[in-house]
Protein backbone atom coordinates (compact mmCIF):
# COMPACT_ATOMS: atom_id res chain seq x y z
CA UNK A 1 0.00 0.00 0.00
CA UNK A 2 0.81 3.19 -0.84
CA UNK A 3 0.54 5.81 1.77
CA UNK A 4 1.50 9.12 0.40
CA UNK A 5 -2.40 10.93 0.09
CA UNK A 6 -3.75 7.69 2.09
CA UNK A 7 -6.66 8.85 3.56
CA UNK A 8 -6.71 7.15 7.49
CA UNK A 9 -9.57 6.56 10.20
CA UNK A 10 -7.34 5.87 13.45
CA UNK A 11 -8.78 5.04 16.97
CA UNK A 12 -7.13 5.27 20.20
CA UNK A 13 -5.34 8.10 18.73
CA UNK A 14 -4.67 9.87 22.19
CA UNK A 15 -2.58 7.01 23.48
CA UNK A 16 1.24 6.78 23.34
CA UNK A 17 1.13 4.47 20.81
CA UNK A 18 -1.25 6.11 18.49
CA UNK A 19 0.21 9.18 19.01
CA UNK A 20 3.50 7.51 17.37
CA UNK A 21 1.34 6.25 14.67
CA UNK A 22 -0.07 9.17 14.19
CA UNK A 23 3.37 11.28 13.60
CA UNK A 24 4.69 7.91 11.51
CA UNK A 25 1.38 8.08 8.94
CA UNK A 26 1.43 11.89 8.81
CA UNK A 27 5.36 11.43 7.84
CA UNK A 28 4.50 8.89 5.33
CA UNK A 29 2.41 11.08 3.35
CA UNK A 30 -1.32 10.04 4.88
CA UNK A 31 -4.31 12.38 6.04
CA UNK A 32 -5.25 11.07 9.76
CA UNK A 33 -9.05 11.81 10.94
CA UNK A 34 -7.48 10.41 14.40
CA UNK A 35 -10.65 9.12 16.92
CA UNK A 36 -10.00 9.58 20.50
CA UNK A 37 -11.95 10.21 23.99
CA UNK A 38 -9.73 12.55 25.47
CA UNK A 39 -10.32 16.18 23.93
CA UNK A 40 -7.63 18.21 25.03
CA UNK A 41 -5.40 15.06 23.54
CA UNK A 42 -6.95 15.49 20.02
CA UNK A 43 -6.13 18.92 20.52
CA UNK A 44 -2.97 18.65 20.54
CA UNK A 45 -2.32 16.18 17.74
CA UNK A 46 -4.34 18.75 15.02
CA UNK A 47 -2.29 21.51 16.74
CA UNK A 48 1.38 19.39 16.22
CA UNK A 49 0.49 18.18 12.94
CA UNK A 50 -1.90 21.09 11.25
CA UNK A 51 -4.11 20.47 7.76
CA UNK A 52 -2.84 16.74 7.96
CA UNK A 53 -4.98 15.65 10.85
CA UNK A 54 -8.50 15.77 11.87
CA UNK A 55 -9.38 15.52 15.35
CA UNK A 56 -12.97 13.41 15.83
CA UNK A 57 -14.28 12.73 20.04
CA UNK A 58 -15.77 9.84 20.34
CA UNK A 59 -16.96 6.34 22.66
CA UNK A 60 -16.84 4.11 19.91
CA UNK A 61 -18.61 1.40 22.40
CA UNK A 62 -21.72 4.02 21.48
CA UNK A 63 -23.91 3.48 17.91
CA UNK A 64 -24.26 7.19 17.98
CA UNK A 65 -20.66 8.28 17.96
CA UNK A 66 -19.30 5.37 15.34
CA UNK A 67 -22.40 6.90 12.65
CA UNK A 68 -20.54 10.46 14.24
CA UNK A 69 -17.12 8.79 12.66
CA UNK A 70 -18.95 7.89 9.40
CA UNK A 71 -20.31 10.88 8.29
CA UNK A 72 -16.43 12.16 9.04
CA UNK A 73 -15.63 9.22 7.24
CA UNK A 74 -17.49 10.37 3.69
CA UNK A 75 -15.98 13.62 4.04
CA UNK A 76 -12.47 12.51 3.49
CA UNK A 77 -11.61 12.15 -0.11
CA UNK A 78 -10.99 8.52 -0.65
CA UNK A 79 -10.66 6.57 2.43
CA UNK A 80 -8.57 3.38 2.48
CA UNK A 81 -7.17 2.85 5.73
CA UNK A 82 -9.07 1.98 8.70
CA UNK A 83 -6.28 1.21 11.95
CA UNK A 84 -8.43 -0.07 15.39
CA UNK A 85 -5.51 0.85 17.64
CA UNK A 86 -8.92 1.72 20.71
CA UNK A 87 -8.32 -0.66 23.59
CA UNK A 88 -8.07 -0.67 27.59
CA UNK A 89 -6.08 -3.01 30.00
CA UNK A 90 -6.37 -4.38 33.35
CA UNK A 91 -3.65 -6.27 35.15
CA UNK A 92 -5.80 -8.94 37.78
CA UNK A 93 -6.55 -12.45 38.33
CA UNK A 94 -9.58 -13.02 36.98
CA UNK A 95 -11.48 -14.14 40.31
CA UNK A 96 -10.54 -10.21 41.35
CA UNK A 97 -12.21 -8.45 38.12
CA UNK A 98 -15.83 -7.37 38.42
CA UNK A 99 -18.50 -8.01 35.92
CA UNK A 100 -18.47 -4.60 34.61
CA UNK A 101 -14.68 -4.50 34.00
CA UNK A 102 -15.00 -7.92 32.08
CA UNK A 103 -18.16 -6.25 30.04
CA UNK A 104 -16.05 -2.85 29.63
CA UNK A 105 -12.59 -4.61 28.64
CA UNK A 106 -14.19 -6.56 25.87
CA UNK A 107 -16.76 -4.07 24.57
CA UNK A 108 -13.67 -1.67 24.33
CA UNK A 109 -11.04 -4.16 23.06
CA UNK A 110 -13.49 -6.14 20.84
CA UNK A 111 -17.12 -5.31 19.77
CA UNK A 112 -16.00 -1.43 19.20
CA UNK A 113 -13.60 -2.52 16.42
CA UNK A 114 -16.16 -5.00 15.34
CA UNK A 115 -18.95 -2.61 14.69
CA UNK A 116 -16.52 0.17 13.37
CA UNK A 117 -15.57 -1.70 11.00
CA UNK A 118 -18.87 -3.52 9.78
CA UNK A 119 -19.77 0.46 9.69
CA UNK A 120 -16.80 1.79 7.55
CA UNK A 121 -16.64 -1.67 5.39
CA UNK A 122 -18.56 -0.04 2.49
CA UNK A 123 -16.47 2.95 2.43
CA UNK A 124 -13.48 1.02 2.15
CA UNK A 125 -14.57 -1.51 -0.61
CA UNK A 126 -14.53 1.40 -3.07
CA UNK A 127 -11.32 2.73 -2.77
CA UNK A 128 -9.05 1.34 -5.24
CA UNK A 129 -7.07 -0.16 -2.59
CA UNK A 130 -7.61 -0.33 1.31
CA UNK A 131 -6.65 -1.92 4.18
CA UNK A 132 -8.24 -2.83 7.89
CA UNK A 133 -5.39 -3.07 10.77
CA UNK A 134 -6.55 -4.13 13.68
CA UNK A 135 -3.75 -3.59 16.60
CA UNK A 136 -3.58 -7.23 18.26
CA UNK A 137 -1.34 -8.28 21.13
CA UNK A 138 1.45 -11.43 21.77
CA UNK A 139 -1.40 -12.45 24.36
CA UNK A 140 -3.81 -12.87 21.35
CA UNK A 141 -1.63 -15.88 20.43
CA UNK A 142 -0.71 -17.06 23.87
CA UNK A 143 -2.79 -16.79 26.99
CA UNK A 144 -1.03 -15.16 29.91
CA UNK A 145 -2.56 -15.36 33.66
CA UNK A 146 -3.23 -12.00 35.08
CA UNK A 147 -4.39 -10.80 31.54
CA UNK A 148 -7.16 -13.17 30.99
CA UNK A 149 -9.84 -11.22 29.61
CA UNK A 150 -7.38 -9.04 28.04
CA UNK A 151 -6.28 -12.15 26.36
CA UNK A 152 -9.84 -13.11 25.46
CA UNK A 153 -10.02 -9.86 23.97
CA UNK A 154 -6.90 -9.94 21.59
CA UNK A 155 -7.60 -13.77 20.72
CA UNK A 156 -10.77 -12.74 19.08
CA UNK A 157 -9.69 -10.16 17.62
CA UNK A 158 -7.33 -12.35 15.70
CA UNK A 159 -9.58 -14.44 14.83
CA UNK A 160 -11.98 -12.17 13.23
CA UNK A 161 -9.02 -10.50 11.29
CA UNK A 162 -8.13 -14.09 9.90
CA UNK A 163 -11.74 -14.73 9.34
CA UNK A 164 -11.94 -11.02 7.67
CA UNK A 165 -9.14 -11.40 5.59
CA UNK A 166 -10.54 -14.63 4.35
CA UNK A 167 -14.24 -13.31 3.45
CA UNK A 168 -12.89 -10.35 1.68
CA UNK A 169 -10.20 -12.20 -0.30
CA UNK A 170 -12.19 -11.44 -3.74
CA UNK A 171 -12.04 -7.89 -2.68
CA UNK A 172 -9.81 -5.13 -2.99
CA UNK A 173 -9.51 -4.69 1.22
CA UNK A 174 -6.74 -6.38 2.90
CA UNK A 175 -6.72 -6.94 6.64
CA UNK A 176 -3.72 -6.65 8.45
CA UNK A 177 -3.10 -8.19 12.31
CA UNK A 178 -0.46 -6.71 13.58
CA UNK A 179 0.53 -7.90 17.50
CA UNK A 180 3.18 -5.92 19.48
CA UNK A 181 4.67 -7.33 22.55
CA UNK A 182 5.05 -5.63 25.68
CA UNK A 183 5.10 -1.43 24.73
CA UNK A 184 6.82 0.95 26.71
CA UNK A 185 3.28 3.17 27.36
CA UNK A 186 0.79 4.52 30.42
CA UNK A 187 -1.46 1.65 29.76
CA UNK A 188 1.01 0.19 31.64
CA UNK A 189 0.73 -0.08 35.71
CA UNK A 190 3.21 0.27 37.76
CA UNK A 191 2.87 -3.32 38.99
CA UNK A 192 3.13 -3.91 35.39
CA UNK A 193 6.22 -2.43 34.71
CA UNK A 194 7.46 -3.95 38.15
CA UNK A 195 6.32 -7.57 37.04
CA UNK A 196 8.21 -7.06 33.41
CA UNK A 197 10.95 -6.05 35.42
CA UNK A 198 11.51 -9.00 37.75
CA UNK A 199 10.44 -11.34 34.55
CA UNK A 200 13.23 -9.70 32.07
CA UNK A 201 10.45 -9.17 29.94
CA UNK A 202 11.95 -6.87 26.62
CA UNK A 203 9.65 -3.96 25.60
CA UNK A 204 9.44 -1.90 22.66
CA UNK A 205 9.26 1.86 22.61
CA UNK A 206 5.99 3.13 20.58
CA UNK A 207 7.83 4.22 17.88
CA UNK A 208 9.28 1.00 17.44
CA UNK A 209 5.34 -0.18 17.28
CA UNK A 210 4.42 2.99 14.63
CA UNK A 211 7.70 1.88 12.07
CA UNK A 212 6.91 -1.71 12.34
CA UNK A 213 3.17 -0.44 11.46
CA UNK A 214 4.10 1.79 8.41
CA UNK A 215 6.30 -1.29 7.10
CA UNK A 216 3.80 -3.88 7.25
CA UNK A 217 1.28 -1.74 5.57
CA UNK A 218 3.83 -0.70 2.97
CA UNK A 219 4.90 -4.37 2.07
CA UNK A 220 1.11 -5.71 2.13
CA UNK A 221 1.56 -8.19 4.97
CA UNK A 222 -1.50 -9.99 6.50
CA UNK A 223 -0.43 -10.47 10.15
CA UNK A 224 2.89 -9.42 11.72
CA UNK A 225 4.03 -10.26 15.60
CA UNK A 226 6.62 -8.02 16.90
CA UNK A 227 10.06 -8.74 19.29
CA UNK A 228 11.91 -11.92 19.95
CA UNK A 229 11.24 -13.91 22.21
CA UNK A 230 8.11 -13.84 21.43
CA UNK A 231 7.78 -14.63 18.17
CA UNK A 232 9.34 -18.17 18.72
CA UNK A 233 7.10 -18.53 22.24
CA UNK A 234 4.17 -18.11 19.74
CA UNK A 235 4.96 -20.44 17.14
CA UNK A 236 6.01 -22.65 20.14
CA UNK A 237 2.36 -22.10 21.95
CA UNK A 238 1.02 -23.02 18.62
CA UNK A 239 2.73 -26.17 18.05
CA UNK A 240 3.53 -27.70 21.62
CA UNK A 241 1.35 -25.71 23.81
CA UNK A 242 2.70 -27.88 26.98
CA UNK A 243 6.02 -26.46 26.81
CA UNK A 244 4.43 -22.73 27.03
CA UNK A 245 2.58 -24.30 29.90
CA UNK A 246 6.12 -25.56 31.98
CA UNK A 247 7.64 -22.41 31.50
CA UNK A 248 4.66 -20.25 32.72
CA UNK A 249 3.89 -21.95 35.71
CA UNK A 250 7.26 -21.02 37.12
CA UNK A 251 6.27 -17.49 36.52
CA UNK A 252 2.91 -18.17 38.10
CA UNK A 253 4.17 -17.26 41.51
CA UNK A 254 5.44 -13.91 40.28
CA UNK A 255 2.75 -13.43 38.55
CA UNK A 256 0.57 -13.75 41.41
CA UNK A 257 2.28 -12.10 43.69
CA UNK A 258 2.09 -8.34 41.90
CA UNK A 259 -1.14 -9.31 40.66
CA UNK A 260 -2.24 -9.43 44.16
CA UNK A 261 -0.95 -5.83 44.81
CA UNK A 262 -1.97 -4.29 41.88
CA UNK A 263 -3.87 -1.05 42.30
CA UNK A 264 -6.87 -0.07 40.23
CA UNK A 265 -5.91 0.71 36.53
CA UNK A 266 -5.93 3.43 34.49
CA UNK A 267 -7.81 3.61 31.36
CA UNK A 268 -5.97 4.58 27.98
CA UNK A 269 -6.86 4.09 24.54
CA UNK A 270 -3.88 2.25 23.17
CA UNK A 271 -3.23 -1.48 22.98
CA UNK A 272 -1.28 -3.10 25.41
Amino acid sequence: MHLQASSVILTGATGGMGQAMVAALCAAGARVLVVGRQEDALAQLTDRFGDQVISLQADLRLAADRAKVLEAARRLPDLNLLINAAGINQFSLFESMDEQAISDLIDTNLTASLQLTHTLLPLLKRAPQACIVNIGSTFGAIGYPGFSTYCASKFALRGFSEALRRELADTRVGVLYLAPRATQTDMNSTQVNAMNAALQVRSDSPEQVAAALIKALQQDLQEIHLGWPECLFVRLNSLLPRLVDVALRRQLSTVQRFANHAQAPVVMEKPR
